[in-house]
């Protein structure tokens, strides 16, 4: 195995490859990355046996080759090589030696053969989807999954698809975000999957560095994502997904009309003095004016007050302000509307531009 190539367009892959690797693995292997040289393409795998990330890069006169290096080690090496040197890769002895112009070192190896591969099943649906429309469904959903839920269907992103959409959810109980993109996936009925929360941050993160199309593919146990360069797999959480739609008030009959970066500004500057474990911000809703308040057990205090749209009976409200601030950093649009019926029902955020994505938010006591 051996193998010449600019260091730009090993160091990309590498960085993506390597994030999935965990840093403490109970398996050796799984702090390494399994580097394979076939037909002038070397591959590059990374795993921690729930998520699988593989990058490609096309070669010229390689030998051919397979071997498993740790992972941050070599890019650890790979990063500090000046900008636009050749680094030589090549195996001998069991050591994968490593040259560029002056520097040479030898990383220990373990066999290709002791490298494990997510286990996949037979595809169901494959579509194809404009990398950036999927990430935009996806970032304006995840930020509401759970963290560790002893409900651990929470703890990822349900992936649904429709005839005519795909649409993500994701919620922790307390808040629900969902987003749908117009799609003809030719799908039969209703197909739905969640996505473990480190699959959805993993296929976060490589959307961001990808242009064009991707390819979608959906089986019983997983979830694929693949471009030219890259090949992501996630299993997936065995679990049923609660029903979303009856998280979604219905029945609200205030209806507010806020600068939607006037309000995320306000929110901020009250949420300094709220309770720092609860993070409570008390919210008083009268004609033309919403009041900000927020208090905390050093009896310190902010209010501020936002010119809305509304008119109406007056209404006070609590939420967790993080809450808030999470749905008002995500959405684009100039204006947000908030939807509310009474102090003991959730609230409905939504940009008034688009119907494309809603947000629940539960009110808590204060």
């Amino acid at each position: 195995m051996k193998v010449i190539v600019n260091r730009e367009t090993l160091l990309k892959p590498l960085q993506q490859v390597a994030g999935v690797v965990e840093k403490r693995q109970t398996l050796p292997v799984l702090s390494n990355v399994l580097l394979n040289i076939d037909s002038n393409q070397l591959s590059i795998t990374g795993t921690d046996l729930e998520v699988e990330l593989v990058g490609r890069i096309a070669l010229e006169n390689a030998e051919s080759g397979e071997v498993t290096v740790p992972a941050r080690k070599l890019m650890d090496i790979c990063r500090e090589i000046p900008e636009g040197a050749e680094i030589e890769l090549s195996l001998k002895d069991q050591r994968l030696t490593i040259k560029s112009g002056r520097f040479r070192s030898a990383l220990s190896t373990l066999p290709a053969s002791d490298f494990p591969s997510v286990d996949i099943s037979a595809s169901e649906v494959t579509l194809t989807l404009d990398s950036k429309a999927f990430k935009r469904l996806i970032d304006r959903t995840g930020f509401a999954m759970a963290q560790q839920d002893v409900r651990y269907f929470l703890n990822g992103m349900l992936v649904e698809m429709a005839e005519e959409h795909i649409r993500c959810v994701a919620t922790d109980g307390h808040r629900l975000a969902m987003s749908s993109l117009k799609h003809d996936t030719q799908c039969e009925g209703v197909q739905q999957v969640i996505v473990p929360r480190k699959g959805v941050q993993e296929l976060q993160r490589l959307l961001n560095e990808l242009d064009g199309d991707v390819q979608i593919t959906i089986g019983a146990n997983h979830l694929r994502a693949e471009s030219d360069d890259f090949t992501f797999t996630t299993k997936l959480v065995d679990g049923r997904f609660p029903d979303y739609d009856r998280v979604v008030p219905k029945n609200g009959n205030k209806t507010v009309i806020a600068d939607r970066l006037e309000l995320r500004q306000a929110l901020s500057r009250t949420a300094i003095l709220s309770n720092e474990k609860f993070r409570g911000i008390r919210v008083n809703l009268s004609s033309g004016v919403l009041q900000l308040s927020a208090n905390n057990p050093e009896q310190e205090e902010a209010e501020e007050s936002v010119v809305v749209d509304y008119e109406g009976e007056a209404l006070e409200v609590g939420f967790n302000v993080v809450y808030l601030q999470d749905v008002l950093g995500v959405l684009q649009g100039e204006k947000v509307k908030l939807t509310l019926a009474d102090s003991n029902s959730s609230a409905l955020l939504e940009e008034m531009q688009d119907d494309d994505s809603v947000y629940v938010v539960m009110p808590m006591k204060l």
